[in-house]
């Protein structure tokens, strides 16, 4: 008994619990905010989870569309990024709240026969409010999970609003990997023959700004309904300057931060900081969600799409470099596979949280799952 009396805490833990004291009390905060929400009314419980969505759903995002941009662009500062980016926020989704009648999502969450998939609550519950901040707690831990899985799924009228989801985002991750690692195996010599010095010409910024402006929003056309999803599927003139501001003023936050912790999973990327490479990640992600955005209406996983590119990637990286080791190799393999855990893992919370709130898919899985 003394050999255990005698042992001290881990400094590690006791750092980390020091280091994230501010975010361990907002989300105990948040939490027991989301409660109190939901038994104070409609309208209180609709804003809270909308401002823990815009939050989250931005943060977390920040690694697919604005990951590369910061990270190729850190010799800039922060706020002429963040005016160029909100700029383009602000004219994308001021285009679909005029053209669709106060919808802001390009019809992700409403059909044009005034239908959706995921309808507006009438009351919000326990689980729908706090699906938001358990992104949040994924992001911190850096988790590239998927925003649309997480928020989406929590609405969902019936289990099938979520498989169509999965197909669409699992098919684009493998076009995404497909496609990415044929551009960096097939132009591997190329790129390395000209992208080998340090210095390049300035026309390559003007590119990737107009490509990363080009993702980015397409990526709001896609993930707008992520944030949306808790207010009327119609919004007011009021309710539509709150939506837009507040992700605005949002945007100026991570910025400044820097993307943040989530920002690590581009920064640890092979030359990722390189406007050319970066301009290259951006190009082939912007064509993928173009594509995907006309196939049909149905929401998705932007997240799956970015990690098929960075991990198609990063695999024909390693792979084209002959004069690198297996202790390479491997390194690329673990990163690919353990960024695709991380989304099925939050996959496999969304569905939790999605039978939590909704007792029709909680019927559907048990009676799944029942011999």
């Amino acid at each position: 008994m003394a050999k255990y009396r005698n042992q001290k805490p881990n400094p590690r833990i006791f750092d980390l619990f020091i280091e994230e004291k501010n975010f361990i009390l907002v989300i105990f905060l948040g939490f027991i905010l989301a409660g109190a929400s939901t038994y104070y009314g409609w309208a209180i419980a609709m804003w809270i989870g909308f401002v823990f969505a815009a939050y989250a759903a931005v943060a977390n995002d920040s690694i697919q569309t604005i990951g590369t941009f910061i990270e190729s662009n850190s010799d800039k500062k922060w706020w002429q990024l963040w005016l160029f980016i909100g700029t383009i926020f602000l004219i994308t989704v001021t285009y679909s709240w005029v053209v669709y009648d106060g919808d802001v999502t390009y019809q992700r969450l409403l059909k044009p026969d005034g239908t959706s998939p995921y309808p507006h609550p009438s009351q919000f519950s326990f689980f729908q409010i706090i699906a938001p901040l358990v992104l949040l707690i994924l992001t911190r831990l850096r988790m590239p999970v998927s925003t649309t899985f997480l928020l989406l799924s929590v609405f969902s009228a019936s289990s099938s609003g979520i498989t169509s989801v999965v197909f669409k985002s699992w098919t684009g991750y493998i076009y995404a990997f497909v496609l990415s690692f044929l551009i960096w195996i097939l132009s591997y010599k190329l790129i390395k023959k000209y992208f080998k010095s340090r210095e390049f010409n300035k026309t390559w910024t003007v590119v990737q700004w107009l490509v990363s402006g080009s993702l980015w929003s397409v990526w709001i056309m896609q993930d707008a309904a992520n944030i949306s999803v808790f207010l009327p599927r119609q919004l007011e003139f009021y309710q539509f300057a709150i939506f837009s501001l507040t992700i605005f003023i949002g945007l100026g936050m991570l910025f400044y931060f820097r993307g943040d912790k989530i920002q690590q999973i581009v920064s640890e990327k092979a030359r990722i900081s390189d406007v050319r490479a970066a301009t290259l990640v951006d190009f082939s992600y912007v064509i993928l969600l173009i594509y995907k955005l006309f196939i049909s209406t149905t929401p998705m996983s932007t997240t799956w799409i970015f990690l098929g590119i960075i991990g198609g990637r990063e695999i024909a990286i390693s792979l084209a470099r002959k004069n690198r080791g297996v202790k390479h190799k491997k390194k690329a393999i673990f990163l690919t596979v353990r960024d695709f855990a991380y989304a099925m893992i939050g996959l496999v919370i969304s569905i939790a949280l999605a039978a939590g709130a909704n007792a029709g898919i909680r019927e559907e899985i048990l009676n799944y799952f029942s011999f």
